[in-house]
């Protein structure tokens, strides 16, 4: 999500000045309020015919549990040179090249990262992009082919709210942040996509096929609500 195509303001929120950005959709049946981890601060998402007003009534109403939630958010993983970044789930350090060439490629244990430091975070972060989209584009093709599914793309996105989708074109995308978690994450998530190709739903079968397409369901979900915050953090 692009801030910068919302509308945004700094309110006041248990004594502290916070960010609020305002989205209107025409999908929204209520007023909604949700922490976005991109940028320290409340999205609030507004029916088409709603006004401001009512969804910062909404946020008076809720002050204390977003304050809470802000709080309550891990610290942001900045990328920059000697900082450790997990790929896979192991850490790998950040060691700029300045005199290289070829952008940045990652070594066992860390991220080497060509030219001055003002290119150094966004090289990280297109190197990342680009380990995800070989990697999970690999990972749902195997499973697509167990599954007896067709794959119509796969799109890596910059999301907040979802670690992977399915479209009912067979079109998969998924969060580039899901290459830094381990592996066993990432085979569920891609599985969990794949199966939704067959079952547009989260009914029985649809879980029957992704217990089929991957043994990780339990430890990923798991490990996903306890360290899903941080990735979201990253970059």
């Amino acid at each position: 999500m692009k801030l910068d195509a919302l509308t945004t303001e700094m309110v006041p929120l248990a004594g502290v000045l916070t960010a609020v950005a305002f989205r209107r959709s025409s999908r929204a049946a209520k007023i909604s309020l949700r922490i976005d981890p991109g940028f320290d601060g409340i999205l609030i998402t507004l029916p088409i015919r709603v006004s401001r007003r009512a969804g910062l009534s909404l946020l008076s109403q809720h002050e204390q549990w977003a304050a809470d939630k802000l709080a309550a958010l891990p610290r942001p993983l900045r990328f920059a040179a000697g900082v450790a970044v997990p790929v896979g789930g192991v850490a790998h350090v950040i060691e700029p090249v300045p005199a290289g060439r070829g952008g940045a490629w990652i070594e066992p244990g860390r991220i080497l990262v060509t030219g001055g430091e003002e290119f150094l975070a966004r090289r990280v972060a297109d190197c990342l992009k680009r380990l995800a989209r070989q990697r999970l584009t690999a990972i749902a093709a195997e499973k697509a082919v167990e599954a007896g599914a067709k794959i119509h793309a796969v799109r890596i996105k910059d999301t907040r709210t979802r670690w992977g989708s399915c479209a009912p074109d067979g079109t998969l995308a998924f969060c580039w942040r899901l290459i830094c978690a381990p592996d066993f994450v990432q085979d569920y998530v891609v599985a969990h996509e794949v199966a939704h190709l067959r079952h547009m739903n989260h009914g029985r079968h649809f879980w029957a096929l992704t217990e089929r397409l991957t043994p990780h369901r339990e430890t990923a979900s798991a490990w996903l609500t306890g360290n899903g915050l941080e990735l979201l953090r990253l970059g």
